[in-house]
């Protein structure tokens, strides 16, 4: 896995399924063991009460998914009652903190970029006492970096994603271009001149570049293709040189060239999935949930045409924005215990493996799972490649503040107001204040 200062740490590669089928076996399996995890049933405390629980609304599991995955969890715990609230992504942040003075929500989901905020400010819970002896060496390494700061452990991971490259088979093949042509994103380029030439479609890109923390993960993808660095070794931005710059260039180069529609810079990741499956794009780069949804015929264009590949490969390698999210007792929950047990049960293995289809699992071994691998046969294969080279945005304590900062800059630099020089120095000072802060 790539960290933010460049360097390569090894991620075990996960996921996928043993498929139980209906509700009435997602309860015996909740109240027997049948996975690694924890599980709903085999705790001895936490048995009644209230809980509230905080999602997030896009990506990854559906709300359906949460639904159904809280009623198996009431099935087989009748005396916990559970009231989950969703959020865009966007909102999740701030509310987790408006919310912890006044203990609003007893279970939260946080980035994989917040557990040092969140745990050096004691908004959440300590959990390394609760882990599961055999949950270290299970699950992979780049999803306990989700809920790991300080050598504590503050949640159980339940959402392990990046980003993958996603496209339209037959633009592709009406435009007489190579998918293998796709592997690096000079072929990329080529790729989508080749589209806007033919007439395919009006701009072969629509990417999630609005002033939001998407637009970070995207360039952390390319900065990392690309052979930049978000901070040196002495913790310092090194965002504004090489392979950084190189990155934002690029970027700016598709919008200039006509081949990224410019809608990109108000878009979000729903809203690239919404394009891409109206047809009206050829190339995006998404998280796993979108192949499941780009396919589906009811709600896609194109469903039976979309195929998904590991991101392109750039001068440095092809490494994943690690995506991964935790979830997290807060300190002001007053059923901590009830808590704990509905976390298990969300993130155990049988209950991730039956919702593989939008959100792959944390487990190592579901990778190789025949059933995981069928709910989901073209994203597993990637996921295993992936999934071992992700590049990792910084857990600093005041990252949101450092994120925002960047933010406003790639998109001085995507608008054409700045030279993507000039905008990532600007940031780079910005950012070497905070994290000095």
């Amino acid at each position: 896995m790539k960290t933010w200062s460049g360097a390569m740490v090894a991620i075990d590669r996960r996921t996928v399924l043993k498929t139980a089928g209906g509700a009435g076996l997602a309860a015996l399996l909740a109240a027997c063991s049948g996975g690694k995890g924890a599980t709903s049933g085999d705790q001895g405390s936490g048995s009644s009460g209230e809980i509230r629980a905080l999602f997030m609304k896009q990506a990854a599991y559906t709300e359906d998914d949460v639904t159904k995955m809280t009623a198996a969890f009431t099935t087989a715990n009748p005396g916990i009652k559970v009231t989950p609230e969703f959020v865009a992504y966007e909102a999740l942040h701030d509310k987790i903190v408006a919310a912890g003075p006044a203990g609003t929500y007893d279970v939260v989901l946080i980035d994989v970029i917040w557990p040092a905020e969140f745990g050096s400010k004691k908004m959440i819970t300590d959990v390394s006492s609760q882990w599961a002896g055999a949950w270290k060496t299970d699950m992979l390494a780049g999803a306990i970096a989700t809920a790991e700061y300080d050598q504590k452990l503050y949640g159980v991971p339940w959402i392990m994603d990046t980003k993958y490259f996603f496209y339209n088979d037959a633009h592709l093949a009406a435009a007489g271009v190579n998918p293998h042509g796709l592997d690096t994103w000079d072929g990329v380029l080529q790729g989508a001149q080749k589209l806007k030439a033919a007439g395919v479609v009006k701009y072969p890109f629509i990417w999630s570049w609005q002033q939001a923390e998407a637009l970070v993960c995207d360039y952390a993808q390319l900065l990392g293709a690309m052979g930049g660095k978000f901070l040196d070794d002495s913790g310092k931005a090194a965002f504004n040189a090489g392979g950084g710059v190189q990155a934002l260039e690029f970027m700016r180069k598709t919008i200039v060239d006509g081949l990224s529609n410019p809608a990109s810079t108000q878009s979000l990741e729903a809203d690239v999935q919404r394009v891409f499956q109206a047809g009206q794009a050829s190339m995006v780069l998404n998280w796993t949930y979108m192949y499941g949804a780009a396919n589906a015929a009811k709600q896609s264009k194109i469903a039976g045409k979309v195929k998904v590949v590991q991101t392109p490969k750039g001068s440095a390698g092809r490494p994943g924005v690690n995506g991964g999210m935790a979830l997290c007792v807060t300190a002001g929950s007053k059923n901590q215990a009830a808590a704990f047990k509905y976390i298990s049960h969300l993130t155990s293995q049988p209950e991730q493996n039956k919702y593989a289809l939008d959100s792959l699992p944390v487990w190592k071994d579901s990778y190789d799972d025949p059933a995981v691998v069928k709910t989901n046969p073209a994203v597993v294969p990637q996921a295993k490649k992936q999934l071992d080279d992700l590049i990792l945005r910084p857990q600093a304590k005041n990252y949101n503040a450092m994120s925002q900062a960047v933010q406003a800059e790639l998109q001085q630099a995507l608008l054409g107001r700045k030279p993507a020089q000039k905008a990532l120095d600007d940031a780079a000072d910005k950012a070497n204040s905070l994290l000095q802060s």
